[in-house]
């Protein structure tokens, strides 16, 4: 069973998470579990939409990928060092990965010790405080840990990530899917964009 964990706090960016969610849930193999996470059973945007979550934090643990969005409330995450210490993750056996500042996140968790990372720029000089070679792409992996600077890039991130879990057919259909027309699907190929769209089973809060 693949099991995928989204990281949600308070004043997160509404796309990132949205978007996340419904790439991530076009994905139609057996046992492939997307849940959104967090300290508490709701938390809002930084529009102010308040979300409900699927499970606890300290969740993430047992997942096969965990991301995470952006937002604000980065900037407050980073300096809690009780939530830090929720996340017991192993790049060994996960994939992380994070959207814009989320790889603030990443980095005080050490999984961008002696890497390369992208973020979104008002996120650059913060990250490199924290001791991380900032570099100017849309997307950086290093084994296991990946991070994608801007919020158009997830497609990048959730493709590495449906390719590791399921495989690059479907991190392809994906990718497509969401490309203008024109760009990316042709019209004679879209008759396998139906198998995305089956309904999805949504955990209840735990």
């Amino acid at each position: 069973m693949s099991k995928i964990a989204i990281v949600i706090f308070d004043r997160f960016t509404d796309i990132d998470l949205w978007l996340m969610w419904d790439l991530l849930n076009r994905v139609r193999v057996d046992d492939w579990s997307v849940k959104i996470v967090g300290e508490r059973e709701k938390h809002v945007s930084v529009t102010g939409i308040e979300t409900a979550t699927h499970g606890r934090l300290d969740e993430a643990k047992d997942a096969d990928a965990v991301l995470f969005v952006s937002g604000p409330g980065t900037r407050e995450r980073i300096t809690d060092e009780a939530w830090l210490s929720k996340l017991d993750l192993d790049p060994e056996r996960q994939l992380i990965g994070s959207i814009c500042s989320g790889s603030l996140i990443l980095a005080k968790l050490g999984s961008l010790d002696g890497k390369t990372a992208t973020t979104y720029p008002t996120s650059k000089p913060v990250l490199e405080s924290l001791g991380v070679e900032v570099v100017e792409k849309p997307f950086v992996a290093h084994g296991n840990v990946a991070t994608a600077g801007g919020c158009l890039a997830q497609q990048y991130l959730i493709g590495w990530v449906v390719e590791k879990l399921a495989d690059i057919d479907w991190s392809e259909l994906i990718v497509k899917a969401i490309q203008p027309v024109g760009e990316g699907l042709f019209f004679e190929d879209a008759p396998r964009l139906t198998k995305m769209y089956q309904p999805v089973k949504v955990s209840a809060a735990g």
